[in-house]
């Protein structure tokens, strides 16, 4: 399957998670899409000063690949500086936040898996 960039849904959440300002989620392939126990496949943009706030991951795993930017992720209580190149990997009830530090976009890749 070729999916085009113009058939993917862009999503816009305001507080994303008791975050700040607002995320864009680029919805590369839809949870109904996908064969496999993945409920999330896309492109999370954050601007400068906006963020994902603290939330935990039951029963799923998700990664972030950070394709372009930098900023802070609290990883189950530790923060970390992350840029361009770095992973991130949630899961088995642990929390994750990630605030944009940066003065660009902080795009990433995001993949949520079920168990």
């Amino acid at each position: 399957m070729i999916k085009r960039a113009d058939e993917m849904v862009k999503e816009i959440k305001e507080q994303m998670r008791g975050g700040k300002g607002s995320v864009e989620i680029l919805h590369i392939f839809k949870q109904e899409e996908l064969k496999g126990k993945a409920r999330l496949c896309a492109k999370i943009t954050i601007n400068p000063g906006c963020s994902i706030g603290l939330h935990q991951h039951d029963n799923e795993e998700e990664i972030f690949y950070v394709v372009k930017g930098k900023g802070t992720v609290d990883d189950n209580g530790t923060l970390s500086e992350v840029k361009a190149g770095d992973a991130i990997l949630t899961g088995n009830g642990a929390s994750h936040a990630v605030e944009n530090t940066g003065d660009e976009p902080l795009e990433m890749i995001a993949i949520i898996l079920l168990y």
